[in-house]
């Protein structure tokens, strides 16, 4: 059977990239939940979880050193992007499968070289992606498409990270492999390979190798870069900000996992809590834009960045109460229960960060458009959105190593603190109001969701 060329259509164009973008949660919600998770559990240690949920964002931090390479190494037969997001999808797929066999407990470190390899394929099918959403959407068409692209890497996030840990209650936590795989391999199936994208016309005549080509790319990105990043005052300490944490980040990354675990948090508890966090955040996301447009990005943003802290310090002074300090390990059958309050308070502080972070994260990728130059926006807007990657793969990382040594509280204080420091950088993001018409949505490309 015939299945039908889905970019033919206005809806087939829509349902096209809501799927694509799930392929994109899927694998993230099932490393750096599930996996992490499953980590903690077999007695690995908060530093080395931290420092392997640190190295999943890696590939996306430097995600556009790939735009070049899919843009020069393409092939009309077979689909200018679609030939990236077939391979892309084939890879993540063969990447699982070769890191299935690998006991992380005692390969940690060849596990998580093959799930790094794993995201470098996740990135590079990102960038297809976008570059495919910029030649096909119609204008009408691309503010519900990014807004189902963002519900769609959402939904494969919860079915990764909580649909994984409910279902290895019954198949067991290896055969969650397959599981993943399946859903990748059926958008790759069913939506990537049927589309047909429209030809290209002939590429100018040059000299240069296709490699030379992207080489030269990159050196472009990198000067457009430094260009629009001193250009004004707002777009060079966004820098600045992009590289810093915006508020608090411990309670959206590795240590949730290994807390929740240590506190006696089954597979399907933390599914339902992962699952609560991450639609919280979804619709966080889409009202902290809207009340942004409204009452001002930075008054907005300042409010939400200081309220990721309040839930932060909350649970940190629970755990202070309960005794609760330093990690325990989760296979010893001697270790203390945790209260039901604590883990009461574990909950509360868990959603109602997902709230505020939700609402940051909407309003903060709003002003980031808004400090960047139209003339280069692309490329600016990319470069900010690797930064944002950069700072979930150190604070992942220093998180771990800092519990180890000064426990849960301590931790959590420092984590909030940090993320306070940025507060004093708003007020010297003023925005100029932009008349180029060339700032346009195909002129923005789409960031990873943590």
């Amino acid at each position: 059977m015939k299945l039908p060329n889905l970019l033919a259509s206005k809806w087939g164009r829509l349902a096209t990239f809501f799927f694509l973008y799930m392929t994109e949660g899927i694998p993230l919600g099932f490393t750096a939940t599930a996996i992490a998770t499953e980590m903690r559990r077999q007695g690995l240690g908060p530093a080395q979880v931290g420092a392997f949920v640190g190295s999943l964002y890696l590939p996306w931090a430097f995600k556009f050193a790939f735009g070049p390479f899919v843009d020069v190494l393409s092939s009309d037969r077979w689909g200018r992007r679609r030939m990236w997001i077939v391979i892309a999808q084939v890879m993540m797929v063969a990447t699982l499968m070769a890191a299935l066999p690998v006991n992380f407990s005692s390969e940690l470190r060849l596990f998580t070289w093959i799930i790094l390899l794993h995201n470098v394929f996740g990135a590079t099918q990102d960038v297809a992606i976008d570059a495919l959403a910029c030649s096909v959407l119609r204008e009408d068409e691309r503010g519900l498409a990014n807004g189902l692209m963002f519900g769609g890497a959402y939904l494969g996030q919860a079915i990764g990270g909580s649909g994984v840990l409910f279902l290895s209650a019954y198949i067991g936590f290896k055969a969650s492999f397959f599981f993943v795989v399946a859903w990748i391999l059926a958008v790759t199936i069913l939506i990537a390979l049927p589309i047909r994208e429209p030809k290209r016309g002939p590429a100018p005549p040059t000299s240069a190798s296709p490699l030379e080509a992207a080489g030269r790319e990159i050196g472009r990105f990198a000067l457009d870069s430094y260009h629009a990043f001193v250009g004004s005052r707002a777009a060079f300490v966004g820098v600045v900000f992009a590289l810093l944490p915006a508020g608090a980040y411990a309670l959206g990354l590795a240590l949730q996992s290994n807390l929740a675990v240590e506190l006696g948090m089954d597979n399907s508890a933390i599914g339902w809590l992962n699952l609560w966090s991450t639609l919280i955040s979804a619709g966080g996301c889409v009202l902290g834009g809207l009340l942004s447009d409204r009452f001002g990005r930075r008054r907005m943003l300042s409010l939400y960045l200081a309220c990721t802290a309040l839930p932060t310090l909350y649970l940190a002074a629970a755990l202070t109460k309960h005794g609760w300090t330093m990690p325990v390990d989760p296979q010893k059958t001697d270790h203390p229960l945790a209260p039901a309050a604590l883990l009461g308070a574990f909950w509360i502080a868990t959603l109602v960060y997902a709230l505020f972070n939700g609402l940051m994260y909407g309003t903060r990728t709003a002003l980031f458009m808004d400090v960047t130059t139209p003339a280069v926006a692309a490329t600016q807007f990319t470069a900010y959105m690797a930064m944002l990657n950069l700072v979930i793969s150190y604070s992942a990382t220093w998180q771990g190593w800092a519990v180890e040594r000064f426990g849960y509280p301590r931790t959590l204080v420092a984590d909030a603190v940090l993320g306070l420091a940025s507060l004093a950088l708003l007020p010297l993001m003023k925005v100029v109001k932009k008349t180029d018409p060339g700032l346009t949505a195909e002129a923005i490309p789409e960031a990873i969701t943590p």
